[in-house]
């Protein structure tokens, strides 16, 4: 088999891996406040832990709290998944829609999460 058959047969599988992607949360465990974030692949959350373990989060606050209490004292779960369709990759409209919803849900603004009520659209 050629390289360039190798490529594509590789492009293909990769196609067809079913992917999900969906909402997460991060929880304070010390004070549960929480962080509401989307990913259109769950397995980029390990890229998550590693913004936060770096010091390079885009949320200050959530940020400056992992700095202080350390990694142990946060947890980090899917609050819904969505498995992309084939072919086609999960779009950002569809995250930031679900991710809305449960910034609906569980309003982590002020002492209860992480968020600003005119901010969450722009973080991402």
């Amino acid at each position: 088999m050629s390289e360039k058959d190798y490529k594509k047969q590789m492009k293909q599988l990769a196609k067809e891996v079913k992917t999900e992607g969906g909402v997460y949360q991060i929880k304070n465990l010390h004070n549960d406040k929480i962080y509401i974030g989307s990913t259109p692949n769950i397995k980029t959350l390990n890229g998550v832990k590693f913004t936060l373990k770096t010091n390079t989060h885009q949320n200050k606050e959530l940020q400056k709290e992992w700095n202080t209490y350390g990694a142990d004292a946060f947890s980090i779960e899917m609050l819904e998944t969505i498995k992309r369709e084939e072919e086609k990759a999960l779009s950002k409209k569809d995250l930031l829609k679900l991710e809305a919803k449960w910034l609906e849900k569980l309003q982590p603004y002020g002492e209860k999460g992480y968020h600003s009520p005119k901010a969450d659209t722009k973080e991402k």
